[in-house]
């Protein structure tokens, strides 16, 4: 490790979400590229870069940092280059010669003692001077703290993040409780405040870390899809991250209550704990659907079997009678729910009730947890459909971490009702969102499937409300998408119910039966790029998904993503490409847009209509990296182009292969899934069934045939610890209601 000095003469490129950064540096007069994770950098600062020297093939030599740490400079040459640097209003090239070869090695003890006396130096009148001490004293106040910080072993990364957040009281924060840094700082959680304070020398056991710590562990409920811990857990939980005795920590938890920071109640004879917004999350929730499954909803002077037979002869179908059920279940109450799986006829149902409603005058929005799944719906009912994100007129936070909705309470959405496709992926917050923006009157029809895997977010909504006995459920069973050839959804059915399915390799539903794991990579990138399109012509790109259980481990996502990308878009002297972290994107890879970005602008490619809005599971084709501009573009599969800037590049990954959780409300014409062991938690038939539901024409699983048995036997992944459905209950026998 090498360390050098120097002032910050340009910034060339910098990604805001990570603080990669590439810059030039003025090191003695010479212009070195450096290149590092900066947390803040600015034009004039002079720092101290711990790092190596590596030669880039494009870039020639380039200094790669490590740490750094803010420093003033004490060397004439040094200070003349600070101060030209531009960092101070007043003081340019030639003025900070002049003043630097007037007051030489001393310069910076007159800009901190004596500023008057830079009108000793020509060119400096009394309205310059006044400026110049202005902005140095608020700079030295900033270089002052900064440097006291750093002496704490802080780095300057975490002190810029400290400064200017808390200014001048900075040092009496951190010194009396530098964990209040994980409330006020976006970016610091426990662990980095926990690693300051101990710098620091907070002992193992002070209140304030024990109250932090608790809080921390408490925070596993995100993680896990729970919405409280038991008071068991989380003291064994917190006593383990904390390295302190349980009783130390049962004695901080009242203090926490009290404050209102935590919230403790009582479920099912025991005592348990609630992260605040979950526990009003899950409360109001309950409340409401209580509320609106308990009004009436009947529409006097309709024959509604009327309604349903007309629309069985325009559409020339017959509905049996689940179907006619769910219909004129829709009309009568507040809130209905309606599950079943793959091919047994919910979107005709859909469709039934959005026509009804139409002939009515009733107003009749679609839709869905995520941007896919509400493409999904749109293309298969013909009508448009919206986020519950866009529905509720999402509202931008300074960072966009934290949703906000114009649509609630006080200005609900003007409906007459509201149908949720793929509702088992709605999570307790977004669902006491969505409900908090239902007006008295407005019924909410919830289709789904409740055996798939519950939300990536905290609760069991969909389970919860159907367990709960408040509202209206109809589930169907009878398969009527799929031509009697196919065994996918027949299959699926059979693994729902616990048994063994009718595995024929002659069929749809395929199971290559592959032990030895060297080999099962090999043969996965074998059938998507030769067995596949060349037997059955399917696409390797369009039309073939890989889908993995696990992100890790040799068939793991990741190491999927790698290898197909090796075969399928192999480095190309025709093809650009750009490194992001360990990650190479190059032109032509499948790639997917991770988080939802409503601010995008696309352009479609066949009508050349324009928008904005770009959603978490788009999938397409990385068309164009542009090095000069510094952007690169995708070609979505339903045909939107969107340009993107580098520093974007942190909201795509390689899609050649996804999660089980990424394909949730999706589905493939193809899906090949390596089944082999791993942790029970990821292997339990809920996600055995959700993967092989996403297959529209062919699946095929690859793998151990004794693992595929113990997923279909595992009838439950880890039970989640959520209060919704007692609450729903509750609420209902309330006498208030």
């Amino acid at each position: 490790m090498e360390t050098i000095k120097g002032t910050v003469e340009h910034i060339v490129f910098r990604n805001n979400n990570n603080g990669y950064t590439v810059a030039h540096f003025d090191i003695d007069g010479n212009l070195v590229t450096v290149v590092g994770n900066f947390d803040e950098l600015n034009h004039g600062e002079y720092l101290k870069l711990t790092g190596y020297w590596t030669e880039h093939k494009n870039y020639g030599d380039q200094f790669s940092m490590e740490t750094y740490a803010m420093e003033i400079p004490t060397s004439t040459e040094g200070i003349t280059r600070y101060l030209a640097s531009g960092i101070i209003p007043g003081i340019g090239e030639k003025t900070a010669k002049a003043i630097v070869k007037h007051f030489g090695e001393e310069t910076l003890d007159i800009l901190d003692n004596h500023p008057d006396r830079l009108s000793e130096i020509k060119g400096i009148g009394k309205k310059t001077l006044e400026g110049i001490k202005e902005v140095y004293h608020e700079q030295r106040e900033i270089r002052q703290i900064m440097i006291q910080i750093q002496d704490y072993g802080i780095s300057a990364a975490w002190a810029m993040k400290l400064y200017k957040t808390y200014q001048s009281e900075t040092i009496s924060v951190l010194l009396n409780n530098p964990y209040q840094m994980i409330d006020d700082i976006r970016g610091i959680g426990f662990k980095i405040a926990d690693q300051i304070a101990n710098q620091l020398g907070f002992e193992p056991n002070s209140p304030s870390r024990i109250l932090a710590g608790i809080n921390y562990a408490l925070g596993a409920c995100y993680n896990r899809g729970n919405t409280f811990m038991t008071e068991t857990e989380l003291i064994q939980t917190s006593s383990r991250i904390l390295g302190v005795d349980e009783d130390e920590i049962t004695s901080q938890l009242g203090e926490l209550i009290l404050f209102g920071k935590i919230i403790q109640e009582e479920v099912s004879d025991q005592r348990v704990y609630y992260p605040r917004n979950l526990y009003e999350a899950e409360d109001n929730a309950a409340l409401i659907m209580a509320r609106i499954s308990q009004g009436e909803y009947k529409i006097p002077d309709v024959n509604i079997a009327k309604k349903i037979k007309a629309y069985e002869k325009d559409m020339d179908i017959t509905l049996d009678n689940k179907q006619s059920e769910a219909i004129a279940a829709a009309m009568e109450n507040g809130v209905i729910v309606i599950t079943g799986g793959p091919g047994t006829g919910k979107t005709t149902i859909i469709n039934g009730i959005v026509r009804i409603f139409k002939d009515l005058g009733f107003k009749t929005v679609l839709s869905a947890p995520t941007g896919r799944a509400a493409k999904r719906i749109t293309e298969t009912t013909g009508h448009e459909a919206k986020t519950i994100h866009r529905l509720l007129e999402y509202e931008y936070s300074e960072n966009d971490d934290f949703p906000s909705f114009s649509k609630d309470e006080a200005n609900p959405l003007e409906v007459d009702a509201i149908i949720v496709d793929e509702s088992s992926m709605i999570d307790i917050l977004l669902m006491n969102s969505l409900l908090m923006a239902i007006q008295p009157g407005t019924r909410l029809i919830l289709v789904g499937d409740a055996d798939q895997l519950p939300s990536v977010g905290p609760g069991n909504v969909l389970k919860d409300i159907i367990e709960s006995g408040a509202v209206k459920v109809v589930s169907l069973e009878r398969i009527y998408r799929q031509s009697e050839e196919s065994m996918i959804s027949v299959n699926a059915y059979e693994i729902n119910q616990g048994n063994m399915p009718d595995i024929n390799n002659d069929s749809d539903f395929l199971f290559l039966n592959k032990n030895d794991g060297d080999k099962l990579l090999r043969d996965i990138l074998k059938i998507v790029t030769e067995n596949l399109p060349l037997a059955k012509g399917f696409d390797s790109f369009q039309d073939i998904q890989v889908i993995s259980p696990m992100k890790n481990g040799k068939v793991g996502v990741i190491s999927l993503n790698r290898e197909l990308q090796a075969v399928l878009n192999p480095p190309n002297p025709g093809r650009a490409q750009r490194e992001f972290g360990t990650v190479i994107y190059r032109e032509g890879d499948k790639v997917m847009q991770i988080k939802n970005n409503y601010r995008l602008k696309w352009e479609d490619t066949t009508s050349y209509e324009q928008g904005e809005g770009i959603y978490n599971g788009d999938i397409g084709i990385l068309e164009e990296i542009d090095e000069g501009q510094k952007t690169f573009s995708i070609l979505f599969n339903d045909g939107k182009r969107v340009d993107y800037d580098f520093d974007q590049m942190d909201e795509i990954t390689h899609a050649y292969a996804m999660t089980v959780h990424k394909s949730q409300g999706s589905e493939f014409p193809v899906v090949v899934m390596p089944i082999v062991g791993g942790p029970p938690l990821f292997l339990n038939r809920k996600l055995l069934y959700t993967a092989v539901t996403r297959a529209k024409k062919m699946l095929v699983l690859m793998g151990n045939q004794y693992v595929f048995r113990q997923m279909i036997k595992s009838a439950e992944s880890q039970e989640r610890q959520t209060a919704y459905r007692e609450r729903i209950i509750s609420y209902i026998n309330h006498p208030m209601l």
